[in-house]
């Protein structure tokens, strides 16, 4: 077992392990961190517990020390820094006509690095824009391409739900998503209707996925003849989420919703079909 804390980089950045040495920290707190990138400032989101050897990566890597108020202005002084790099790295890509997009710029806390994150549709040569860039920061430079998706969660915005987007603010990763789950859930599948602003499917597709495919399991399809109570019906609608099943009756000419209780063999736990 291994002592550990959480440690955050960003708002709904991944969550990395540090050992917190004899450092007394708690949640909320900011330390500076080693990492392989370099020395980083980091808040801590997870407080010291002890985890198993396979849910961190070794060499574990160590807490140096809790921030103090002078890391605190050097984390502003390079935000500042990363504002005016970004306007210079937007005049050096049009200068040299690059087909890309700056999104970010960031400083790494020791200022040993500087990162430009941009999208592009393809591959870019970006060789003479790095040695320009490298000839007016003074430092390593390095050029990171990522996906739309990746865009939307630096940027932020809202989504169609009227809410801040969620990858901007609490998921930590993104998890695949497919137009079956939309299919599950009896959404429209109109592109429009069913995609985030990054232009991909909506990662909230995923959240209740677990459940519906657990009611499919266990409910009969649309068509399917079944035993009810007033006699054999046939499934003409599904309420996956709430369990429920609207089943015609063709000899009572009507319709009749049943929870998936109502019908269900108490026997075996399934739902007796017909043939």
């Amino acid at each position: 077992m291994y002592k550990v804390v959480g440690v955050r980089f960003k708002k709904a950045g991944k969550i990395y392990y540090f050992d917190p040495l004899d450092y007394e920290l708690e949640v909320d707190n900011y330390v500076i961190v080693e990492t392989a990138r370099g020395v980083e400032y980091g808040k801590v989101v997870i407080s010291a517990r002890e985890v198993d050897k396979n849910d961190v990566v070794l060499p574990l890597k160590k807490v140096v020390r809790p921030a103090e108020i002078a890391d605190i202005e050097r984390v502003e002084e390079n935000r500042h820094e990363a504002e005016r790099a970004f306007e210079t790295g937007v005049g050096k890509i049009e200068e040299h006509q690059l087909d890309m997009k700056l999104v970010d710029v960031e400083y790494t806390f020791d200022r040993n690095k500087v990162v430009f994150y941009f999208t592009a549709e393809g591959r870019i040569d970006f060789r003479n824009l790095v040695k320009d860039l490298a000839s007016i920061f003074r430092t390593r430079i390095e050029l990171r391409q990522i996906g739309v998706r990746d865009e939307a969660k630096m940027l932020g915005g809202i989504g169609p739900c009227g809410r801040m987007l969620c990858c901007s603010t609490f998921l930590g990763d993104f998890e695949p998503v497919s137009i079956k789950m939309a299919k599950d859930q009896n959404l429209s599948l109109n592109p429009s209707k069913i995609s985030g602003l990054c232009g991909r499917l909506m990662c909230c597709l995923k959240y209740e996925n677990d459940d519906y495919e657990e009611a499919k399991a266990l409910m009969p399809d649309i068509g399917t003849k079944i035993d009810t109570p007033e006699g054999t019906g046939r499934v003409v609608g599904l309420n996956l989420l709430e369990r429920l099943l609207q089943v015609s009756l063709k000899e009572q000419d009507l319709v009749i919703e049943y929870t998936l209780e109502e019908i269900m063999d108490p026997k075996n736990n399934m739902v007796h079909l017909m043939k």
